[in-house]
């Protein structure tokens, strides 16, 4: 343990010569980082630098850390895009459903902010799954052919093709 600085001695000096003394111990020399370059040095300051590494060592995400209420809001926003690579409806609907509960309990017991918030509609969201996945099939059904399957002048002219394999 270090002693006091005694009175009437500059704050600077007293640290200055407690370094310059551990030095001369060896108290100094292998310490982690040494002769490496200070990280984020030359960033942008941020105030909120130790949270933000904090969160990646911890491996949590802003959201996270979001009040369950506005937490719940994002997932509605995003569940048009959840939901358009799922096979089935009934998939669909599972993922709806698991919101939804999570939605009612959120209703049932308030926490945090007053946000208006209520259960998604299942019809609203499989009347959209539906409209991607159509929209999906036209871009498939007007793509141009694959380089596979090739077609001779003939078949391309009476509108047959050639099968391949």
């Amino acid at each position: 343990m270090t002693e006091r600085k005694p009175p009437g001695v500059t704050f600077e000096s007293w640290v200055d010569k407690q370094i310059r003394e551990a030095g001369e111990r060896g108290e100094l020399d292998n310490l982690p980082g040494t002769g490496k370059p200070l990280p984020d040095l030359n960033k942008p300051h941020d105030e909120m630098w130790w949270i933000r590494q904090k969160m990646e060592r911890e491996g949590l995400s802003a959201e996270a850390l979001l009040p369950t209420p506005l937490r719940l809001r994002k997932e509605i926003e995003r569940l048009p895009d959840a939901v358009r690579g799922l096979p089935t409806e009934q998939a669909v609907r599972d993922v709806v459903a698991e919101l939804n509960e999570q939605i009612v309990r959120w209703l049932r017991a308030p926490s945090g902010p007053q946000v208006p918030l209520g259960p998604v509609n299942v019809d609203d969201v499989l009347r959209q799954w539906h409209a991607d996945r159509a929209e999906a099939g036209e871009k498939k059904a007007t793509t141009p052919e694959e380089p596979n399957q090739r077609t001779t002048w003939w078949h391309r002219f009476s509108g047959r093709r050639k099968e391949s394999g």
